[in-house]
Formats: C-alpha cells, sequence, structure tokens
C-alpha cells in the first residue's frame, strides 16, 4: 500500500510545476511580442507591446481612474448576476420539479433565449434609457440561462428511485427540495454558476461599450476614440483577471461543496 501511494505521489506534479506549465505559453507569447514591436515589425498603434500596455496600467492604478471605473462595472456585474442567476434558478427548480411548469414556461423561456443580446440594446436603452437599470437588465439576461438550464438538467438527471424514497418517508415538497433535489443537482448548479458569472462579465462589456459615461467598458470605449491603444489593452486585461479571479472563487466553492464525489482528476 505504502509503494502505491509513493508511486502515485512521484507520478502527480504538484501545484508549481503545474503552474509553470500553464505559463510557457503566456510568457512566450509576451516575450514575442515585446520584441516584434520593439523591432517594429508590427504596428505600435494596432499592438502595443506589453512595456507600453503596464506603463499605462500604472498610470491609471496611480491616478485612481482605473480603481473608479472598475468599482462601477463590478458592482453591476454583481447586481446583475444576482437578479439574473436568483431568477434562473428559482424558474429552473419551478420548471424541473412540475411538469406543468415545463410545459407553460419552458418554450418561452427558451425563444427568449434565442434572442441575441445585442438585439435588444435598443429596446432596453428605450424602455429604461442609458441608465443603471438598462445595463444591469442586460447583464441579468446574460446570467439568467445558464443557471436556468443547468438547474433543471441537474433535477431531471436524478434518480427518480430518491423521490419515491422521499414519499415513502412521508417528506413534504420542502424537505424534497432541501434534503434531496437542491444536493442532487448541486454539481450542474455550481456549473451554471460559473457560466452565468462568466456571461455576466460578457453581458457588462456590451452594455458599457454601447451606452455608458463610466465602467472599464467605458474607460476603452473613450480610449478608442483617442486612438490610445494601450488604454484599451488595459481594459481587455482588466476584464480577464477579473473574470478569472470570479471563476476561480466559484471552483474554490464547488471543491469544498462537493468534496464528496470522487472525480478524475487526470
Amino acid at each position: 500500500m505504502s509503494s502505491i501511494t509513493a508511486t502515485s505521489s512521484k507520478q502527480s506534479p504538484g501545484k508549481w510545476s503545474l503552474l509553470g506549465l500553464g505559463l510557457i505559453i503566456p510568457v512566450s507569447v509576451l516575450l514575442v511580442w515585446q520584441l516584434l514591436g520593439f523591432y517594429g515589425v508590427i504596428s505600435e498603434l494596432l499592438f502595443p507591446t506589453p512595456f507600453a500596455i503596464g506603463k499605462a496600467l500604472i498610470q491609471l492604478t496611480l491616478s485612481g481612474d482605473l480603481w473608479g471605473h472598475f468599482k462601477v462595472s463590478i458592482m453591476r456585474a454583481l447586481a446583475g448576476f444576482l437578479l439574473g442567476g436568483s431568477l434562473g434558478f428559482i424558474l429552473g427548480l419551478l420548471v424541473g420539479l412540475f411538469k406543468t411548469s415545463e410545459r407553460f414556461l419552458d418554450p418561452s423561456i427558451q425563444m427568449i433565449r434565442m434572442i441575441p443580446s445585442l438585439a435588444v440594446v435598443p429596446l432596453f436603452i428605450l424602455w429604461f434609457g442609458i441608465g443603471e437599470e438598462s445595463k444591469i437588465l442586460l447583464i441579468a439576461k446574460s446570467a439568467f440561462f445558464p443557471l436556468y438550464i443547468n438547474t433543471f438538467m441537474g433535477i431531471r438527471g436524478g434518480d427518480n428511485k430518491l423521490f419515491e424514497v422521499a414519499k415513502v418517508l412521508g417528506f413534504n415538497k420542502w424537505k424534497q427540495i432541501v434534503r434531496l433535489v437542491i444536493p442532487g443537482a448541486l454539481p450542474n448548479i455550481l456549473l451554471g454558476v460559473r457560466l452565468s458569472i462568466g456571461l455576466s462579465w460578457l453581458g457588462l462589456v456590451v452594455a458599457e461599450l454601447i451606452a455608458s459615461t463610466s465602467g472599464i467598458g467605458y474607460m476603452m470605449s473613450d480610449a478608442r476614440q483617442f486612438a490610445d491603444t494601450p488604454v484599451v489593452f488595459v481594459g481587455i486585461i482588466i476584464f480577464a483577471c477579473a473574470g478569472l479571479a470570479t471563476d476561480g472563487l466559484v471552483r474554490l466553492v464547488e471543491a469544498r461543496m462537493l468534496r464528496w464525489k470522487d472525480t478524475y482528476g487526470g
């Protein structure tokens, strides 16, 4: 037994070695990018060097502009995710638990899901103006569907025998939801949360680039008008890092809540 453990520990790479492997491609790309820009192979107007982008990032941070815009963006993304994700989870439960609800609600929801977010932007601006309401609702639309679909699929993918046992034990509907439905559908629900958060950031970009006077998207749009390309790249990096950080946070929660699952680690 001890020999098997020792062998497996030798074969499995450590966290630092995995991190090193993951950094090979981005570091190589940055080095090549810097060299190509330095020697004038690529246009610095279209592709500013990593050094120029880093300089713009430091200037925006020191001036306080970056934090001001980022604070506005993260509040919008959070509000939209909470609104859309909560509605998606509740309706996913409702449609997953009751066949009548599925027949009544699901066709309309699926039809709305097929409408691109960009197609409803003019309507949202017309109905709600260019204030916070239209932006938050646009983000909520993006966040709604992943949680709705994954909650529905998690419930319908449950073992029907467990529901029969719950009826024998005398569980009412509330006990079935709390003790059976949600725990059984939790892997799908958490996957839906991860997808919803990612789409919330995408919805935020669309909302802030089209009609906004603050936020990271507005900062990028304003920089584009003045051909300040390094600031545009700073905005892209901020969105990428924010999305990666929120996804990593959900993955930590997922790892803690799904410790009972014995999954394949690769």
